[in-house]
């Protein structure tokens, strides 16, 4: 039996994003200390707002301020915060309808124990010290029994907030199929390994899969393939962006592998990127042995061979 690879991944990246009329307001106004909704053609009043009359399909128009207090109508606890979560100890979701609001927004409340809280409990807004326009100005909603501390005043009005800025991040442990990991582990040796040919139809995939997608059939035996192929597709990368390693403009290719029936994405670098073509003929070039891993990153790039192009009818069915 093959021991499977697994390893902890983290996918995060600051989500920007313009804001309608709706929602402008609605965050240029928590940078007020103010909380916004919206009526619709019933009356009703949106809390957070929606810019199109869920009756009618009209755009909504007549903002309504309600109170930074309300009532929890169900709630979830929260024992073990995770990382850029509203509050670092124990907290409750919540659904909350604000005084004046006809429906209920998602937020925080910090409670301190479960025991403190339940549906009905009335709850306060505790605001951000510094608002900018971001739900976040609400730091989280609090028990409203005792006495409040004063907010500090807000800034003066300013422009209205029209964009948003928003971290997002996902943290998992991935597990690799018994396939994936043969994979892996060959190429910590250097070798590419195809993962199973279709005893059905004969093709080859690279990364590997479990079941042939168009016969459905298991795949069986192990292929080990070349590092050169072909340049099926590809685009110029001319826009940067957070993270990004190298300048533009630069090519990402889809290659396909000699014996290969599946391209996969790559970089070609190696010769001006107005010379890469369909058809051309490249090979891997890889990194420094001491800097291999069980990743497809032992690869640093794809170059041109220097042959002549494939035939258009080689790869004309892998496009």
């Amino acid at each position: 039996m093959v021991e499977v690879l697994s390893a902890p991944l983290e996918v995060g990246f600051d989500y920007t994003r313009s804001l309608g009329p709706a929602l402008s307001r609605f965050m240029t106004a928590l940078r007020e200390r103010r909380i916004e909704g919206v009526r619709g053609s019933d009356g009703r009043v949106y809390v957070p707002p929606v810019e199109y009359d869920p009756a009618t399909a009209e755009p909504l128009t007549e903002p309504v301020e309600v109170s930074a207090e309300g009532t929890v109508l169900s709630w979830s606890w929260m024992p073990e915060p995770l990382p850029g979560q509203p509050l670092d100890r124990p907290f409750a979701w919540a659904l909350i309808r604000l005084d004046g609001a006809d429906t209920a927004m998602l937020h925080a409340v910090d409670a301190g124990t479960p025991e403190r809280m339940r549906s009905g409990m009335r709850v306060r807004a505790r605001w951000a010290a510094e608002p900018v326009g971001h739900i976040r100005d609400i730091v989280c909603f609090e028990p409203a029994g005792g006495s409040a501390s004063p907010p500090t005043p807000a800034a003066e009005p300013a422009e209205p907030v029209t964009m948003v800025t928003t971290p997002i991040h996902l943290s998992y442990r991935h597990s690799a199929s018994p396939g994936e990991s043969r994979y892996l582990r060959g190429l910590a040796d250097g070798r590419l390994l195809g993962g199973g040919r279709c005893p059905a139809c004969g093709k080859v995939y690279i990364p590997p899969r479990g079941a042939c997608p168009a016969d459905g059939v298991p795949t069986a035996e192990e292929v080990e393939l070349p590092d050169v192929g072909t340049v099926t597709t590809f685009c110029i990368v001319n826009v940067p962006f957070l993270g990004q390693r190298i300048k533009p403009p630069y090519v990402a290719a889809y290659v396909l592998l000699d014996g290969a029936d599946i391209p996969f994405l790559h970089l070609v670098l190696g010769c001006p990127v107005d010379e890469v073509r369909m058809g051309m003929r490249v090979t891997a070039v890889w990194r420094p042995r001491e800097e291999w891993g069980t990743t497809m990153q032992n690869i640093d790039h794809f170059k041109p061979t220097g042959e002549p192009d494939a035939p258009f009818e080689s790869y004309a069915q892998h496009l």
